[in-house]
């Protein structure tokens, strides 16, 4: 059969860490399963520029909740799905200036249920984080339940799966036009087209504009940049014990990385889609921030990169089918925390597009899925 005639069950349209996964699931259940990818290689964007930590205490309830509906994929994988752990445990310091205190008590209330999660003392928190620049801060909550995330491994364990399970992927692939008909969803794109009973749109910063073309509605999604960077680190400190640390109020964070510093002034900066580029006011606001909180001189930045972490107004993802058109999933607004909680969404997003039950590990953690379907008044659109 001739390419532009291809037949799927599903097209997933973005092979970044959403898409894959997703397609890994249904390819999996032994759905045909295309994936679509504007670039060479997938995860080019968003998923192979993150720096992810698994938190199931950092971002809104809903991605909490399927954050800790991830940890079971994450701690035990299907067989053969990586050759290292996909997470490596490190503490989380999340640290308050005096004129921070209301904002630390605020997340403090908020995660009252975690239990990983203690209050420590300014002389607790300098004991355990001497990097800190003296007199900066005097609380901070501290957190146990955090891991590094190797985002390579999951990326390409759930391209690895759906592959062995029949999937086709396409790259050097941007989708032109979308289009229903009595087949359903005709997907043009420059090589050819396929036709797909249901589209999955995954592509992240450019969803919006997927969803136009299909003539969905709109969710108001704006994609934000972030930029971070390497820097050495001080002389004689252990950085390999370092905990994670952030500013409660996300104006800067700091891990270590590979025997150096990673930093990033956690910017969030609106940007229309595309290749984004590290800016040099960001990387001047790092370099500052970090050096007014830690014991730190930057002499020379290394390898800085900018990401796109796309948001809808509430910060929560936006999964579900189109009110508006028949055949149409979204799977976008995952911002950052889109790979921590991918194998619980991917999860849930599979169970709905194959018309099952949402796993019960996932009601479990307390998810309600109206806060995530699209058309919900929390998108503000």
């Amino acid at each position: 059969m001739p390419e532009t005639a291809q037949t799927f069950e599903v097209a997933v349209i973005g092979a970044g860490i959403a898409g894959a996964s997703v397609a890994a699931e249904l390819a999996a259940a032994g759905a045909k399963v295309a994936l679509i990818e504007q670039e060479s290689q997938p995860g080019y964007h968003t998923t192979g520029r993150s720096a992810a930590v698994y938190s199931p205490i950092y971002g809104p309830q809903p991605i909490r909740a399927l954050t800790r509906a991830s940890l079971q994929f994450f701690e035990n994988p299907p067989t053969g799905f990586s050759e290292r752990p996909l997470l490596y445990g490190i503490d989380a310091a999340f640290v308050a200036r005096e004129d921070q205190l209301d904002q630390l008590e605020a997340m403090e209330r908020e995660l009252s249920d975690a239990l990983t999660v203690s209050r420590i003392c300014q002389s607790t928190l300098y004991e355990r984080l001497p990097l800190l620049r003296a007199g900066y801060a005097v609380a901070a909550l501290w957190d146990t339940g955090t891991s590094e995330i190797d985002v390579a491994a999951l990326h390409q364990g759930y391209l690895r799966v759906f592959k062995a399970n029949g999937g086709t992927v396409k790259t050097r692939a941007p989708v032109i036009d979308l289009a229903q008909s009595a087949q359903g969803w005709q997907i043009a794109m420059p090589q050819g087209a396929v036709t797909a009973r249901t589209v999955v749109n995954a592509a992240g910063a450019w969803a919006d504009e997927v969803g136009q073309m299909a003539g969905a509605e709109r969710i108001g999604l704006t994609p934000k940049r972030r930029t971070a960077l390497m820097v050495d680190a001080p002389q004689g400190i252990d950085i390999k014990s370092l905990p994670l640390t952030i500013d409660v109020a996300e104006e800067f964070y700091l891990k270590p990385d590979a025997g150096k510093l990673l930093i990033s002034p956690a910017n969030e900066d609106p940007e229309p889609p595309c290749d984004v580029q590290p800016n040099e006011m960001d990387i001047a606001i790092c370099v500052d921030r970090i050096e007014r909180a830690f014991n730190v001189t930057v002499k020379r930045v290394e390898s800085p990169w900018a990401g796109l972490r796309s948001f809808v107004a509430d910060k929560s993802p936006v999964a579900g089918f189109s009110r508006k058109v028949e055949g149409f999933y979204w799977l976008a607004g995952q911002g950052g925390y889109g790979i921590q909680s991918a194998p619980g969404l991917a999860q849930y997003a599979a169970a709905e597009l194959m018309g099952k039950l949402v796993p019960e590990h996932i009601m479990a953690e307390r998810l309600d899925p109206q806060t995530i379907q699209p058309g919900r008044e929390g998108l503000g659109v």
